[in-house]
């Protein structure tokens, strides 16, 4: 049984649009600034694998640029990761959440959907 994962898309101020707020119960948070044209590129994460470099630029947190990939060819198709940091290959934090769950976000981001 996958965790459940709150999804939440508020109003931001500039320079950003909108922040994106992921809660996995009491354990964790994650609060990314983005635009909504940056995170409506994430209904494409399946495209996005790491191991050929296509991961997709979308917010900072944390101090930190936000990369989001799909596994490489040997991890499980249905989770993703985000990366924090510098780059996507030097990055500081990693989360893994469920590639649907990040093409929800694209979804939701491509509508301009806050709740």
């Amino acid at each position: 049984m996958q965790p459940v994962i709150d999804v939440t898309l508020g109003v931001a101020g500039p320079p950003h649009e909108v922040v994106l707020k992921l809660q996995g119960g009491d354990d964790w948070e994650l609060n990314v600034w983005a635009a909504f044209e940056d995170l409506a590129k994430l209904r494409g994460v399946r495209a996005a694998a790491w191991d050929q470099r296509r991961s997709i630029a979308a917010g900072v947190s944390a101090g930190g640029r936000v990369f989001w990939c799909a596994p490489g060819e040997e991890a499980d198709p249905e989770i993703a990761t985000v990366l924090i940091g510098h780059d996507d290959e030097a990055w500081d934090i990693a989360f893994l959440i469920p590639v649907a769950l990040v093409e929800k976000i694209g979804s939701l981001a491509s509508a301009r959907q806050l709740n």
